[in-house]
């Protein structure tokens, strides 16, 4: 595995630091061979142990039987697409499956700064299906509890130019493995994607034994099912009632059942004793009615959470723990706003619409361009659609609006919720909302249709920036269009700021055009490197920016540093295993030569005394096939701290290293001044010759206690 950066240019191939003649090794051909399989066939699977039914799975390799090795991102009949700046990574998985020898790891290593985005795992060969055919597909899943979607989407255009899904469904995953299914009825004769959407940031899935089949859903009998399952209300939905006679399936071995019950997800998840509600025989449980299990019964507005524990005394592995499901309540109050809340670039003939509250007859609309007047105003006329009409609306405008619902005995008052229509300016960086932003952030935007000039108001208040004029102090002066910045200087940590462009085109007479109040929270960390800022220019042209540079390795001095930092060609820095941002550092170590360490040169921050921090935090991800040689870090080129975990280079998933600082200071480091950062593998104080592997390093961090 011992690498050689190579980067390609329109000049030729051109070796890192230089023109040179290249000689590839049989080794490092072998380490660039990709191996093709295309599996395209039926296979017939199974016989349901429910009713005998024989199903023809339509899925190519759905056990994931076929395909080896690690860090691949496709396997034979799948591959894992990833959409909006999104990363991920699929691997083959020989230790957790459920049914035969393999199944497959799903990571979430990297998501966009805001927006909407999703990893995408896809059956590669797309299904003709026939309109008024039920078709049911189905995965077992389990993960870190966050949401995963089923779906049957256009694999191409319908003859009205659409896409978009035919039918969807949205699971929770749990820590135990859970089969989840789709079943629809198709509505049109149509070529079909099917696939899995995974829209949670740092999150891990494993998938085993993939179904797709003619006809309604059919539970899948892998061996014996010894959880609880088909909940009833099924996981996730809204139950239109404030009492509901809970259900579930029975394990095959249950004799009886655990309930927990509760509005607290953990207290469920850790089987706590406010949470348990008994043992019994019976696989139904009524909850809601006032005094139980809660003095007021089930509350409106909230999520109840809920789990099944299968038990027989007789069984050794019992109580079977069933994964954690759970049901919402409907609030008073109207949800779920189309156009949806602080959505940007809305149609300007767009329609309300909204789900109305829970017991609801009547709505009363408001709308209006002030927040005030709209959070204010009273004496509305009740409709009893829920949609409502404001008519033509201006461009480059936000607009609030409120519904109010009436359920016959009381007014429940609704949240002011927003849009701003087509031409506003737009595209906010730091997106609107965004947590752990640096502290030195510039702000960018794109300019409105109509600007011809920008004004910025920046500050920590929210209602100030959002009231400010020219005369304020929150207003920090004008842009000119074609200069869509502004430089804030240095950011307090773990501080929210609030911040409004408005365009400015002085012979309109509309102008200035008031902007949206966007915000964004710095983090309560000073950044180390979080390996965002290198590019893949090559060297010596304006703006290079490679990560070798940066971080020293061992490739002009290999008989003493087995270390190489970055891929073998572009992107240099990797973009497709990222624990944060867009990129990571890859670093491959080789101790045939006793040691391997690449080193950083600090120019911010020197002083780790800063803000307080004493904590120095780094990000990595190792492999399995590694070899296991001691992880060290150390700080101007003397003080040396190892992993606690020698075998810390076989670890595959992202895992965070803590260290206090005074452990570094203890040693003779001047905290107030810290020039160099040296991360390594090996014995560095006593090279010993050992072996080689590859490594993910992000988001070094210096964290206040």
């Amino acid at each position: 595995m011992f690498r050689r950066l190579i980067s390609l240019s329109l000049a030729g191939i051109t070796q890192r630091h230089g023109p040179v003649s290249i000689k590839f090794t049989e080794e490092v051909r072998k380490m660039k061979r990709r191996d093709v399989v295309l599996i395209l066939m039926f296979l017939l699977i199974g016989t349901s142990m429910v009713d005998a039914q024989e199903i023809v799975n339509l899925f190519d390799n759905p056990g994931f039987e076929e395909g080896t090795g690690t860090d691949v991102q496709e396997i034979p009949g799948w591959r894992l697409y990833t959409q909006e700046n999104a990363s991920g990574l699929l691997t083959i998985d020989t230790e957790e499956a459920i049914e035969g020898k393999q199944c497959v790891f799903i990571e979430v290593t990297g998501v966009p700064a805001g927006g909407t985005w999703n990893l995408r795992f896809d059956h590669t060969r797309r299904f003709s299906v026939e309109q008024g055919t039920t078709y049911t597909m189905s995965f077992w899943l389990k993960g870190d509890a966050g949401p995963i979607t089923l779906s049957a989407s256009r694999a191409e255009q319908n003859p009205a130019g659409q896409w978009g899904n035919l039918a969807q469904e949205v699971v929770n995953p749990t820590a135990e493995w859970v089969e989840y299914h789709l079943t629809f009825e198709s509505p049109e004769d149509r070529l079909v994607m099917w696939q899995l959407l995974i829209s949670n940031p740092e999150q891990t899935y494993y998938v085993d034994h993939a179904r797709c089949y003619e006809g309604e859903y059919v539970p899948d009998r892998i061996g014996q099912l010894t959880q609880a399952y088909n909940p009833v209300p099924e996981d996730g939905t809204l139950h239109p009632d404030t009492w509901v006679n809970i259900s579930w399936k029975p394990g095959d071995k249950a004799v009886s059942h655990d309930v927990y019950f509760s509005d607290n997800f953990n207290l469920v998840q850790d089987g706590a004793a406010e949470a348990f509600q008994g043992n019994q025989g019976e696989d139904f449980f009524v909850v809601g009615f006032p005094g139980f299990p809660f003095p007021d019964g089930l509350v409106n507005g909230a999520t109840y959470y809920w789990r099944i524990d299968e038990v027989n005394d007789s069984e050794p592995n019992s109580p079977w723990k069933g994964p954690v499901w759970s049901f919402s309540i409907p609030p008073k109050t109207a949800y779920s706003p189309d156009p949806a809340d602080a959505a940007e670039q809305v149609y300007p003939e767009t329609r309300l619409r909204w789900t109305g509250g829970f017991g609801s007859k009547t709505h009363t609309v408001y709308f209006g361009d002030n927040f005030d007047d709209v959070n204010n105003a009273t004496g509305g006329q009740p409709q009893g659609a829920t949609i409502y009409d404001p008519g033509p609306l201006e461009l480059a405008k936000t607009y609030y609006w409120r519904v109010d619902e009436f359920d016959i005995i009381e007014t429940h008052k609704g949240n002011v919720w927003s849009f701003t229509t087509e031409g506003a300016v737009g595209n906010p960086n730091p997106a609107n909302g965004a947590v752990d932003v640096d502290r030195t952030q510039i702000i960018t935007f794109s300019p409105s249709v109509f600007a011809a000039s920008h004004e910025v108001y920046f500050g920590t208040d929210k209602d100030t920036v959002k009231n400010a004029d020219t005369g304020s102090p929150e207003y920090k002066g004008t842009r000119a269009l074609g200069a869509e910045t502004y430089d804030p200087g240095k950011l307090e940590l773990d501080t929210t700021y609030y911040w409004r462009i408005d365009e400015v085109n002085s012979p309109n007479p509309d102008s200035p055009w008031p902007g949206i109040l966007w915000s964004f929270t710095t983090a309560d960390f000073l950044v180390v490197d979080d390996m965002e800022s290198y590019n893949d220019i090559d060297e010596g042209e304006p703006g290079s920016n490679r990560i070798y540079i940066a971080w020293a390795d061992g490739f002009d001095n290999p008989t003493v540093n087995g270390s190489i930092v970055g891929n073998d060609l572009p992107p240099i820095a990797e973009q497709r295993i990222v624990h944060g941002g867009n990129q990571s550092m890859p670093f491959a170590y080789d101790n045939a030569v006793g040691k391997s360490e690449a080193t950083l040169t600090l120019t911010y921050p020197r002083d780790w005394t800063e803000d307080g921090v004493s904590i120095l935090s780094i990000w990595f991800r190792g492999n399995s096939d590694n070899a296991a040689e001691q992880m060290y870090v150390a700080l101007n080129d003397s003080a040396v701290i190892n992993h606690d975990n020698p075998d810390a280079a076989k670890i595959r998933s992202w895992t965070e290293w803590t260290i206090d600082l005074t452990r570094f200071a203890d040693q003779g480091v001047d905290l107030t001044n810290v020039n160099t950062m040296t991360i390594g593998f090996g014995n560095r104080n006593n090279p010993t010759a050992g072996g080689a592997g590859m490594m993910y390093l992000d988001d070094i961090r210096l964290y206040a206690p």
